[in-house]
């Protein structure tokens, strides 16, 4: 297995480690049936995935009983920084307060999720 800290899950792996996330653990007839909920997928399609997945160590696999239970070998946190580290440094040349000003430019923030955003940049003004 590699060393999954370095694996990049695609967007159907993503999908996947979504609902593990939110589940715990899960066999892929589980999964499978959460991922068709949202639009239509095979069964052997989500199957392969997940074996690809536990080979690349984005997944562990509980072998101990006839159906086999997954769960997320990487957290969700970590996933959501590697790939935020990436857009940074490839889309907005290593500038975190351009990918900010993008995304609060495009998007209509709540009066709730503004008060987070002040909240945090006092926070970091305090630790300078």
């Amino acid at each position: 297995m590699n060393n999954n800290k370095s694996v990049r899950p695609t967007d159907g792996e993503l999908e996947i480690l979504g609902v593990l996330w939110n589940k715990g653990a899960a066999t892929v007839r589980d999964v499978h049936e959460e991922i068709n909920k949202t639009r239509e997928s095979g069964y052997t399609t989500t199957l392969k995935l997940m074996q690809i997945m536990f080979e690349k160590g984005l997944v562990h696999r509980d072998a101990s009983s006839k159906t086999h239970v997954y769960t997320a070998a990487v957290t969700k946190s970590a996933t959501q920084e590697m790939f935020l580290h990436k857009m940074i440094n490839n889309l907005y040349a290593g500038s975190s307060a351009q990918l900010v000003m993008h995304a609060l430019g495009n998007q209509e923030a709540s009066e709730e999720e503004l008060e987070q955003i002040r909240q945090f940049i006092q926070q970091l003004k305090e630790k300078m």
